[in-house]
């Protein structure tokens, strides 16, 4: 079985898919470089939806800073080789408390919402496109007439699907966590996922929370313990960076539980160094993606396409098959078996 990583962006305007797609790309190979795992190649795929939500992509060529499509933060190779820091823990106990806080005040056990009109605010000034998302119809250059959520969930899952019959490693950045939860527990749950990552992911944050348990609710008619999708086999991965502050809630282990297969979430504190003419960015993919934590990942995934024992018992049976057709087209000829004098 061959095996294929996916990968659905966040929040915001991108460059073009193609571009997009290339980045990433780039970014994964700099991380398998670093921990002294390089590939000539990637099996990678964008499953990129800017273009449901903005009418043209950002622009690298464009140099003038007010231009609504200049690209403030291109994908750039990191100068220095990146070290596994340990986390600072006097930061991560703070974080844990505030996570603690606010749930008590926000979120009642039944998922319901406190303050409601606060969590409005929150959405729209940090999560733009997140009401979009939930509420708005098709405004980019793919088309009108649908609805935003619904255009974005079948374009994932139907990348998803088309690649059902692979190993299927799902890399899910800031919103794209969202989108990713949704498709694979509502749209495509009989679509085996190997491995699922999320990176600076708001999946913890109780607004967020509430709104995935209400649309539980509205599909079922009761509320349901938020957990792992069943269809993930492997592993679930969450990476944190302490000072990202759309993933302030970097522990998705005490949130969603375990699935049948008693696949939970693994969380994982990276350090995030991207950093774009002097200035970093803690939230930013392109960081995340070569962290040596997240190549550590990759590699596993990768090593499993590489000693399959499957493989090998493909490959071997279609050897066998090869040298089997060409006897019997040399026998056919006349070359295996001497013509009887």
């Amino acid at each position: 079985m061959s095996g294929i990583i996916i990968g659905i962006h966040g929040l915001g305007n991108k460059p073009s898919e193609q571009i997009l797609e290339m980045w990433w790309r780039d970014s994964i190979l700099e991380g398998l470089v670093e921990i002294g795992k390089p590939q000539k190649s990637l099996n990678f795929k964008m499953a990129y939806w800017a273009d449901y939500l903005y009418t043209a992509p950002m622009d690298s060529g464009i140099m003038d800073k007010k231009n609504p499509l200049y690209l403030t933060e291109p994908y750039v190779p990191r100068t220095k080789k990146a070290e596994i820091k340990k986390p600072n823990e006097f930061r991560r106990k703070v974080i844990h408390y505030l996570e603690n806080q606010m749930e008590k005040r926000f979120l009642n056990e039944d998922f319901t919402i406190n303050y409601s009109s606060i969590n409005d605010f929150i959405i729209r000034y940090f999560f733009n496109d997140l009401e979009k998302y939930y509420n708005s119809g098709c405004t980019g250059q793919t088309g009108n007439n649908c609805r935003a959520r619904d255009a974005i969930c079948s374009h994932l899952a139907g990348i998803l699907k088309k690649h059902r019959r692979k190993k299927i490693m799902l890399i899910a950045h800031s919103m794209g966590s969202i989108i990713a939860y949704e498709v694979l527990t509502k749209f495509v749950p009989d679509v085996s996922i190997d491995t699922l990552v999320t990176a600076g992911s708001p999946l913890g944050l109780p607004v967020i929370k509430s709104r995935i348990a209400a649309e539980q609710e509205k599909d079922s008619d009761s509320k349901k313990a938020l957990k792992t999708p069943e269809n993930i086999l492997s592993g679930w991965y969450n990476l944190a960076d302490l000072k990202d502050k759309i993933a302030m809630d970097c522990s998705l282990s005490d949130d969603f539980e375990e699935n049948a297969r008693h696949i939970g979430v693994t969380d994982v504190i990276v350090n995030n160094s991207y950093e774009y003419m002097g200035r970093g960015n803690s939230h930013k993919v392109y960081g995340y993606l070569r962290t040596p934590e997240l190549a550590e990942i990759i590699d596993g995934f990768l090593r499993k396409m590489r000693y399959n024992p499957l493989n090998w018992i493909a490959g071997l049976s279609a050897k066998f098959k090869s040298l089997a057709d060409s006897a019997i087209i040399r026998r056919l000829k006349g070359e295996i078996c001497p013509k009887e004098e």
